[in-house]
């Protein structure tokens, strides 16, 4: 197996920060980093309860809807944000208070998590099949559905694609297969 490919089954299940509920960590840097201490980190979360988010001070968070009805979240106790449309990104801030009130059962979504003060990260929804060029900042490549051609093998969906830094090429979509890509830019 090649390091740069991280297969779906190899992400365990991990408790949520606050206890009340489980992610599967996809990729971390610097890799020995905890949850205190990363520049990025990016996992898939399973929500089956309206339990709340946990608070990450100093972190910008990129949440995108993956599989189920959804949900609707409540930052800080005012702003509402629909997250029942699969494959579009939401930014937040790492620190709101964030309720969930689920649409309709179980839900799975990506997430992205950035440490603010030093970089800035995004995340792109690639649809389209065929070949897609990777740029500088592209750290990771995510399959949501099909099979997805790397420079070190193919993607089934769940499967993600760690780029070496900096990143260059391209990946290939097959008809009907989805992926998301992350892109981090440091700013310090």
């Amino acid at each position: 197996m090649n390091s740069s490919i991280i297969r779906a089954r190899d992400c365990m299940p991990q408790a949520w920060k606050n206890g009340f509920g489980s992610t599967r960590q996809i990729a971390v840097q610097p890799s020995t980093a905890g949850s205190d201490d990363f520049l990025w980190r990016v996992s898939v979360a399973e929500v089956d309860s309206a339990a709340p988010f946990s608070v990450f001070p100093g972190i910008d968070r990129h949440i995108v809807l993956l599989d189920g009805a959804g949900f609707t979240m409540t930052l800080d106790d005012r702003r509402t944000h629909a997250l029942t449309t699969p494959l579009a990104p939401f930014a937040f801030p790492g620190e709101a208070k964030v309720a969930v009130r689920l649409a309709g059962g179980p839900t799975r979504d990506f997430n992205l998590m950035v440490r603010r003060a030093l970089a800035r990260g995004t995340v792109d929804v690639w649809r389209e099949p065929g070949v897609h060029r990777l740029d500088r900042q592209t750290v990771l490549v995510y399959a949501v559905h099909g099979e997805i051609d790397t420079a070190d093998g193919a993607l089934q969906a769940g499967d993600a694609w760690r780029a070496s830094a900096p990143a260059a090429g391209t990946v290939t979509l097959h008809d009907g297969a989805q992926a998301l890509s992350i892109h981090i830019e440091r700013t310090a």
